[in-house]
């Protein structure tokens, strides 16, 4: 038996998320606490009451869903469930989580990181005129083909079949417009965002990442950890720091990690936030690996 932790990333945020935590766990209710001292706005009303257009907002809702994201995973080890803990792996923001669970920083200092990151992607939105789309069909090649023509960026290789593609407004716009007469796709749909994620438009959320980054202390992980740029294992502290800065304008080989997690004998997979975004797509990575999706208190496994 063994275990590994999924994380979302932003986008599965949902107002009411973790408030069934707060009422039933001391545990949890410590953690969400904690945040709110942390970050310059309250945390708890942001989750729990919304309105979605600022649970929205990416300096809001990558905190969220890392402070939902941790609390779960600590909900499960106070509930025995983690003593074969074996891996833990996070799509974007997610794999912040991950760090942060997997010993790499605290959950004071992983939260600074996250508001720090949000923030400086916020700016960098703002600064921008950037759109995404999402692709479905196709492969890989005929991706790179779609984005060269019209000098985007793949953002995401979420899992078979199913990117994400990233750039300047009107850029994404044209390549929707004639996506398929660069590949067999099957259905391309603009996505309702604030900017252009993981994407060349990010390049100075990247510098300002790398610069804060330096002045935080990486240790190594207790678990096994995969990185989105990769899309395999890192282990050393100087690997993970530079891993995270290029994460932010690199393409997010989540599809990599869920096959290099799936592969390595996993028994089972918990997803820690809400949606169930990230179980759908690993079993469309690997549809024999055994995932849950772990979102209210009622799904915490007794």
């Amino acid at each position: 038996m063994s275990t590994a932790l999924l994380f979302s990333g932003q986008g599965a945020q949902v107002v009411g998320m973790g408030k069934s935590l707060y009422e039933n766990s001391s545990l949890a209710r410590d953690y969400y606490d904690r945040a709110s001292q942390v970050l310059p706005f309250d945390l708890k009303k942001a989750c729990f009451e919304g309105p979605v257009e600022f649970l929205t907002e990416t300096q809001v809702c990558q905190p969220a869903l890392y402070v939902q994201g941790y609390v779960i995973a600590q909900l499960l080890k106070e509930r025995g469930k983690l003593g074969d803990l074996k891996a833990c792996l996070g799509l974007s923001l997610g794999e912040l989580t991950a760090y942060a669970v997997a010993g790499v920083w605290d959950f004071e200092t992983g939260l600074k990181v996250v508001a720090e990151r949000g923030r400086l992607m916020q700016q960098a939105c703002n600064q921008t005129q950037g759109a995404m789309a999402a692709v479905i069909g196709g492969t890989r090649d005929d991706i790179k083909k779609l984005c060269q023509a019209f000098d985007i960026d793949a953002a995401n290789f979420n899992c078979p079949s199913q990117v994400v593609i990233s750039g300047e407004a009107p850029k994404v716009a044209q390549a929707v417009a004639r996506a398929k007469e660069f590949g067999p796709f099957k259905l391309v749909k603009p996505l309702v965002v604030a900017g252009a994620y993981h994407s060349r438009l990010m390049e100075s959320a990247r510098v300002a990442f790398t610069a804060y980054l330096q002045t935080v202390n990486f240790n190594r992980p207790q678990v096994t950890v995969y990185s989105n740029t990769t899309g395999s294992t890192l282990s050393e502290p100087a690997d993970l720091r530079t891993a995270l800065t290029q994460q932010v304008v690199s393409s997010v080989l989540w599809e990599d990690d869920c096959q290099a997690a799936a592969a390595s004998g996993i028994t089972q997979f918990y997803e820690c936030g809400p949606g169930g975004v990230l179980a759908g797509m690993m079993k469309r990575t690997a549809p024999m690996a055994p995932v849950a999706s772990l979102h209210e208190w009622a799904d915490i496994p007794a």
